[in-house]
């Protein structure tokens, strides 16, 4: 086993306060670009306040619109003079509008037009928090409901109150300007000022205007009504005679085009139908005895290559040629071995035309069903034809109709053109008051709070908050994170960093595997009331070489199914990061062999979904990859995941085998890859004793010839947390290989349950962290962080 390394404190030297600072720096960086995303949070949670401060706090501001009276006509716009317009604008007249302007009508308007009587805001005595705790306790205390006309007299005196119209010099300019305590608030009332001035000037204009234009209103509805009937005219004769058009084309010239092209496809399809039916036909009708020229023949059958069976019969046939000439030419033709490949291909070919026979009967009924499309093409093409020359001669009708309609409406609307130049001359809005400024938000100057030095304040006081947050997470952050973690607080060797890796969607596993057994566990209740409890009934002496009792699966049925698994990923490709982690965990294994023998490894991890099942099977790849006898053998009785994953079919495995139900060589399944072992576990039921057989004498014998077969055993354990399993494998595991999720496992948890597991503790090869996300990885581990870094691998052809 590694010697573990623990971390020693840096020696005292002159350099020793740079170091210090350097190692400060260092963690600061590295604690910022760890938690930045907290820190921006707790920032921005405290702008928010300093903004709410800012929003609550009493302001002032004042909104300022300016109004201009203008004597000049827009003769461009109206084509004749209004009365009075001529006059010019003396003093007297601009003092007068000064005084309309402070009116109640004004005031009651701009009230009305902002519904000022249902903001709160208006009706508040001052704004701001003094105002909302006088509103407080003015609920808690409530007075008589004041009537409308009161509110409306004093919505109008405060308008009145917090106004200030001014002229401006000797000149034709009114100011406008309001006071409040909201910036948006005074800029809308000194512009609603504004704004119903205008629309009282034009109110009697728009009066005169709507009486002038009664009698254009009622003529233009008689000629609304002779245009809709007129059009309704040709809808009806359209519907009684079937015409439909869409996009300016009829819809049986559409409908005999799209049925013309779907006759042509059909007649496409029916050939190509024809064709394939004859292809394989012929090569049904070629002689069974002649392979070569059914696979060459086979060969150029596109779906025959594209059906799987044909395929994976076609590739054993080929390998079983290659096998039966290589061995004809080393023991003759007339070995045993060579007949029986040359009768497993001729039952091979056989195989092969029955597939061909039944891909033959699908191209009969896919040609049958081109040829009656074809036909319901034609008939439809023949009776769209006809109902096509019907709709050309009620054409001839319909384009009267629609005549007369278009010309309908063409009147209509010439005469809703004159009404509306009509109504605009007589109505346009033309005053001789205008608004040549509008008060904006922007424009409102306020005085207090000083809202520089508020932000100012903030800023200094969100960092220092968003520091303190930071470090308090930090110290709360209880996961492992680096390898100098892993090393220092389980005293133990960090053997490899697994990085993350993420198969593509068709690669992952849909599901867990159906798997059943021949024989079932008794049972007992135990307990008052209690649920039946598992047990098993050990044998004497492990029947390992004997006869079974349960029928064994044929080999090429114990072949694994594990291509696309995360667990082969160390094999599909051998130049990724994962691959060189497990390489490395590997020659850990190997090296711990020297001295005692340690052939049994076992897998184990302190809580369920960490990945050990994966990490086992990966290790078990790579190891058999490498050219030692590689055993796998699935020890999680409780939840035999791997089982699940890589023999989802098994009907006898480890249970059976120390039961003398089965043969050991029966029930392994074999990776044709890597020619890895692999020894499956299968349970029908839950069961509470999976220790006692783990612990057994029979468990531990059969271990025993294990080693004795195999050059390397990984045993796939149970977590530690959950049940107690693990504790019972002293008699079978040499060495311990702790498995950690990244980020994830939790210090406290880890640390306990080694205390509690002290087998395990002692004889640890190390451990591994795994799902690790080295970009992330990378910050946490500022002293190792260009570690992590992938171009230093790329230059000798490694990638993720």
């Amino acid at each position: 086993m590694l010697q573990a390394r623990i971390s020693s404190p840096p020696e005292a030297s002159t350099h020793g306060v740079e170091s210090t600072l350097d190692q400060s720096l260092s963690s600061a960086i590295g604690l910022i670009g760890r938690q930045y995303p907290v820190m921006i949070i707790t920032l921005l949670v405290c702008f928010g306040l300093i903004g709410t401060y800012l929003l609550v706090a009493p302001k002032r501001y004042t909104g300022t619109a300016v109004l201009m009276i203008d004597s000049r006509k827009m003769q461009g716009l109206q084509t004749q003079s209004q009365p009075g317009t001529d006059n010019p604008i003396d003093s007297a007249m601009v003092d007068s509008q000064v005084e309309v302007l402070k009116s109640e009508t004004i005031a009651s308007a701009v009230i009305r037009d902002l519904r000022l009587l249902d903001s709160p805001e208006f009706m508040s005595a001052g704004g701001g928090v003094l105002a909302g705790l006088s509103q407080l306790f003015a609920d808690l205390f409530p007075e008589q409901k004041p009537s409308d006309l009161e509110l409306m007299r004093n919505a109008i005196w405060q308008i009145q109150n917090g106004l200030t119209i001014k002229r401006v010099g000797l000149s034709y300019v009114i100011e406008i300007a309001y006071q409040s305590t909201s910036p948006d608030l005074a800029a809308r009332i000194a512009n609603a000022i504004a704004e119903n001035y205008i629309t009282d000037s034009l109110e009697s204009k728009y009066q005169a205007s709507r009486r002038a234009a009664v009698w254009l209103q009622d003529r233009l509805k008689e000629l609304r009504a002779q245009a809709s009937a007129a059009e309704r005219s040709v809808a009806d004769y359209k519907a009684k005679n079937n015409i439909v058009d869409a996009g300016g084309r009829l819809l049986t010239e559409q409908q005999l085009a799209e049925i013309n092209s779907g006759l042509t496809e059909a007649r496409s399809k029916r050939a190509e139908a024809e064709a394939k039916l004859q292809r394989i036909t012929a090569i049904l009708n070629a002689d069974e005895s002649d392979s070569k020229v059914i696979l060459n023949d086979l060969a150029t059958v596109n779906d025959s290559m594209a059906n799987p069976v044909i395929n994976k019969l076609r590739q054993t046939y080929l390998d079983y040629a290659a096998r039966a000439a290589d061995w004809a030419n080393r023991y003759g033709q007339t070995h045993l071995a060579v007949v029986n490949l040359r009768n497993q291909m001729r039952e091979i070919r056989h195989s092969i035309l029955d597939e061909l026979r039944r891909t033959a009967e699908a191209y009969k009924s896919d040609l049958e069903i081109a040829k009656t499309r074809e036909e319901a093409g034609q008939k439809s093409l023949n009776d769209t034809i006809a109902v096509s020359n019907d709709t050309s001669q009620a054409q001839i009708v319909l384009r009267d109709l629609e005549s007369n309609a278009q010309s309908a409406r063409a009147l209509s609307d010439n005469f809703l053109q004159l009404y509306m130049v009509s109504v605009q001359q007589q109505s346009f809005p033309i005053t001789e008051a205008r608004v040549i400024t509008q008060a904006s938000e922007l424009s409102s100057p306020k005085t207090s709070p000083k809202t520089i030095l508020v932000l100012l304040a903030g800023i200094v006081g969100g960092g220092m908050i968003a520091s303190l947050v930071a470090i308090s997470l930090e110290m709360l952050d209880r996961v492992f994170r680096t390898v100098q973690q892993v090393e220092r607080l389980l005293q133990t060797n960090c053997l490899a960093s697994i990085p993350a890796i993420e198969l593509p969607a068709e690669a992952r596993p849909k599901g867990s595997l159906r798997f059943v057994t021949r024989w079932r566990l008794s049972s007992k209740k135990e307990g008052r009331g209690g649920s039946p409890m598992q047990r098993f009934d050990l044998p004497v002496e492990p029947k390992l070489p004997g006869t079974g009792e349960i029928e064994p699966k044929s080999p090429e049925e114990r072949s694994l199914k594990s291509n696309d698994s995360v667990g082969r990923y160390s094999i599909n490709a051998p130049f990724s990061r994962f691959a060189e982690s497990l390489r490395s965990i590997k020659l850990a294994t190997d090296l711990s062999n020297f001295g005692t023998p340690r052939k049994v490894v076992g897998i184990t991890s302190a809580l369920p979904n960490e990945g050990k099942s994966t990490v086992s099977e990966a290790l078990a790849q790579t190891t058999a990859q490498s050219g030692l006898r590689t055993l796998l053998v699935d020890g999680d009785l409780r939840n035999p995941s791997l089982t699940h994953r890589l023999a989802g079919s098994a009907n006898a495995g480890l249970i059976e085998v120390v039961f003398g139900k089965a043969d050991l060589k029966d029930v392994l399944w074999i990776d044709p890859q890597t020619n890895l072992h692999f020894l499956p576990c299968v349970a029908t039921s839950r069961f509470s004793n999976s220790s006692d057989l783990l612990a057994s004498p029979q468990m531990e014998k059969f271990f025993q010839h294990l080693r004795e077969q195999y050059d390397r055993v990984i045993l796939d354990l149970s977590p530690l947390a959950p049940v107690i399993d693990v504790r019972a494998t002293g008699s079978l595991a040499d060495s311990y290989i702790l498995v950690i999720e990244w980020a994830n496992s939790k210090i406290d948890v880890i640390e306990r349950v080694l205390k509690e597991t002290p087998l395990v503790s002692e004889r640890m090869l190390g451990a591994t962290l795994n799902k690790v996300n080295l970009a992330a990885m990378s910050r946490y581990d500022s002293n190792s962080g260009g570690y992590y870094r992938n171009q230093y691998y790329k230059r000798y052809g490694y990638v993720d």
